[in-house]
């Protein structure tokens, strides 16, 4: 009599690591380990940064941290550095909706459907490897030096990559859900919308947080051209006028604001998907 088939678990929900100490193999720390572990980085960081021992002509182009924090509350409260940050924002934001909705439903059906993948993939897959400010020039005399031109330069960054990642994070669903979906009456748009999207919408989100970090990456490239406001712009003139502490209070700004919408991301995964752990 032949073996029962056996049928390999979901990749959800992980399995939880198991404590264990600091060196272990994918042993788990305790969050308060963990915490006192990311504040020992960042003092000494900051600790070596502050007294690196630097000239009078070292401290210009080398500011201590103390000083560009100083730098970085002038901005705020003289020099109307919210709206610069608030234009970056809002540039990021549509730029990566932008790129979302394009790569989402062709992720996706690339991912579902290997006939769509045959088709698009040898054409998506190519501009991977096409830095993003090459085509700059090309945006300059399509679009201008306006809003459009640095919206396009940061889609033109994340998407393609997107579209990839979205089409293998698609296959990662295991084949029985559709399988058990079709036993049960579901037709092919159904078990994708109803079966393959919503198995795969946490392993999505992941991806949309890696490439929201890359998205980040771009702006300076994208406000550097005939841009007025802007964090990249700031850091723009600054140069010019060698005030490396503005340049460097940009990049802490920068930094800052891809943390905390990894932070938002990440908490809205959890919120969306409690079941997982990881």
């Amino acid at each position: 009599m032949p073996a029962a088939a056996t049928i390999p678990a979901p990749p959800f929900p992980a399995a939880p690591r198991r404590p264990g100490r600091g060196f272990d193999f994918l042993a788990s720390l305790p969050p308060r380990t963990r915490l006192l572990l990311a504040l020992a980085a960042w003092i000494l960081f900051l600790g070596l940064w502050q007294f690196f021992p630097r000239s009078p002509e070292l401290a210009t182009l080398f500011p201590p941290p103390s000083r560009v924090a100083a730098t970085l509350g002038e901005l705020f409260t003289e020099k109307d550095y919210l709206q610069d940050v608030l234009a970056s924002l809002r540039r990021i934001g549509l730029s990566f909706l932008i790129a979302c909705a394009i790569a989402l439903p062709l992720g996706l059906l690339m991912g579902a459907f290997p006939a769509i993948e045959a088709f698009l993939n040898p054409l998506v897959s190519p501009f991977r490897y096409l830095p993003a400010p090459s085509f700059l020039p090309l945006l300059l005399v399509w679009l201008g030096t306006g809003e459009e031109q640095k919206i396009a330069l940061l889609v033109i960054g994340v998407v393609w990559f997107l579209i990839s990642l979205i089409m293998d994070d698609t296959k990662r669903v295991p084949l029985e859900f559709l399988e058990c979906a079709r036993t049960l009456g579901a037709g092919r748009w159904r078990g994708l919308f109803a079966v393959l999207l919503p198995a795969a919408l946490p392993f999505f989100m992941d991806t949309m947080r890696q490439m929201l970090a890359v998205s980040w990456t771009y702006l300076v490239i994208a406000e550097i051209v005939a841009s007025t406001d802007g964090i990249g712009a700031v850091m723009m003139r600054a140069r010019r006028l060698v005030r490396m502490d503005i340049v460097m209070a940009g990049i802490l700004t920068i930094g800052l604001l891809g943390l905390a919408s990894d932070l938002l991301l990440r908490g809205l995964r959890r919120a969306a998907f409690p079941y997982l752990r990881n």
